[in-house]
């Protein structure tokens, strides 16, 4: 059965972290969809890079069929991910239901640190962002990285925009399998 992903769009989102993804996910085989969280399918990236989504996430029921969410960085897109309910709702049910969750950048930290999902993990994220975990709260237990890509259990976490290949190779792999991840690779030369 083919792979299905759904990505989220936010007002301020780092554009290579997103393209970056949906390109070498599609280059697998993978069904990506990009969300947009606003009203409008064009979401404007925090350089000025205007990127039209595939459906709004409004018109979204939920995660059935969907293997895995993946949530790009930006100081300004991670805090508006963060504070969109329907996007906790959605993270929420792919902790219920076992689905991975991707993030990069300042995404792991802001947005799936504060909903608790870093708890008992080891992840990575943009350099400086640990130190705004609580670790006495709904972070503890989770170990920081300074690995360019962490995978734990169903937790992919990655540092930057100059890490998005990578990233985005360690989704193929875990979704498609590493000879997969080894083709793209090799397609794109990384």
């Amino acid at each position: 059965m083919k792979k299905k992903v759904l990505i989220f769009l936010a007002a301020g989102f780092e554009e290579v972290e997103a393209i970056t993804i949906i390109d070498y996910v599609r280059r697998a085989s993978i069904d990506v969809v990009s969300v947009s969280i606003d009203d409008s399918l064009m979401v404007c990236g925090s350089h000025g890079v205007p990127v039209q989504a595939d459906m709004r996430i409004k018109d979204i029921p939920g995660i059935d069929g969907y293997d895995a969410l993946i949530l790009p960085g930006g100081t300004a897109g991670s805090a508006n991910l963060a504070a969109h309910k329907g996007v906790g709702a959605l993270i929420q049910q792919a902790v219920e239901q076992n689905k991975f969750l991707c993030a990069i950048c300042a995404a792991p930290v802001v947005v799936l640190g504060g909903k608790g999902c870093l708890k008992d993990h080891k992840f990575t994220c943009y350099p400086g962002m640990e130190d705004k975990l609580d670790l006495n709260g709904t972070a503890m237990g989770a170990q920081w990285s300074k690995e360019s890509v962490v995978l734990d259990k169903k937790l992919i976490t990655s540092r930057a925009a100059g890490t998005a290949g990578v990233f985005s190779l360690a989704i193929i792999e875990a979704l498609a399998g590493q000879e997969e991840a080894n083709k793209i690779a090799a397609q794109v030369l990384l």
